[in-house]
């Protein structure tokens, strides 16, 4: 967890393999250090597929928001785990499609605090703010997000890849519980993480955990899909993350087998 009475520059930890900086550079970015590139192609070595993942989950977050701003009439997001900023993010395709969607972002990376001028850049009529606040402290990040966001009113939650980052004994399932309750009736959760099906992909990911400041969990499809537990799920359910509600003339078939699983559940 960072310190944030720390200056960003001070909790930057350049020389050590960061979750965000790592992605960024799966991605393809140029947000990132050599000792992210380094971890990135160590992964990329032990699992080639990785980097599709990426792409993958970054692709399931445009189609969940463009859904929840469409047929779930979301007007309010509050996107934890943000990372570095992409094309598509949160508030560009929930305000393309509705100008006057509110964005809460959360992240603590403070890298991320360093970009998030572009992760600001909202239209007039609606808003976009940055919390820096580690997901375990959710009575923080809900009191920030009320500065944006109206509580009482829906809210698409956003979580991924982030749940992933939590070990089991800090019960990241009552977090999300957590995070839920504090949201009314109509609220959605979008959530992906990544699986334990593929021993290949067990391995390279215990050999980032080795070198990383943050480790990564990967579990098992049915403890997936319990962060969705109490909820009830959109069609078409919690599966592959390329085979939720895939853009036309694509399917999962058009990409590797992905071992990250996705899912979308309204809170009743």
């Amino acid at each position: 967890m960072s310190d944030h009475r720390q200056p960003p520059a001070r909790r930057l930890m350049t020389d050590v393999p960061h979750s965000a900086r790592v992605w960024n550079y799966l991605l393809g970015g140029k947000d990132n250090y050599p000792a992210d590139a380094e971890a990135g192609e160590m992964i990329l070595r032990a699992f080639p597929d990785i980097a599709g993942i990426a792409r993958d989950q970054r692709a399931f977050l445009a189609r969940a928001v463009s859904f929840l701003t469409g047929e779930g009439g979301i007007r309010q997001f509050l996107d934890i785990g943000t990372g570095l900023p992409t094309a598509n993010n949160t508030h560009e395709v929930a305000q393309w499609r509705a100008p006057e969607s509110r964005i809460v972002y959360v992240d603590n990376d403070p890298l991320v605090l360093t970009h998030a001028r572009a992760l600001l850049t909202s239209t007039p009529e609606g808003a976009c703010a940055y919390v820096e606040a580690d997901v375990r402290d959710t009575d923080r990040v809900l009191e920030e997000a009320a500065r944006t966001l109206d509580l009482h009113r829906p809210v698409g939650l956003t979580l991924l890849g982030i749940m992933g980052q939590l070990a089991d004994d800090e019960d990241p399932w009552a977090l999300v519980s957590r995070l839920m309750a504090a949201l009314p009736s109509g609220s959605h959760l979008a959530l992906a993480d990544g699986t334990d099906t593929s021993e290949t992909l067990t391995r390279a990911i215990e050999a980032y955990n080795a070198h990383s400041a943050n480790s990564y969990y990967l579990r098992s499809p049915d403890r997936i899909a319990a962060f969705f537990d109490g909820l009830e799920l959109v069609e078409p359910g919690i599966i592959r993350t390329a085979d939720w509600r895939p853009d036309p003339g694509l399917s999962g078939q058009d990409v590797p087998s992905s071992h990250v699983i996705s899912g979308v559940g309204r809170k009743p």
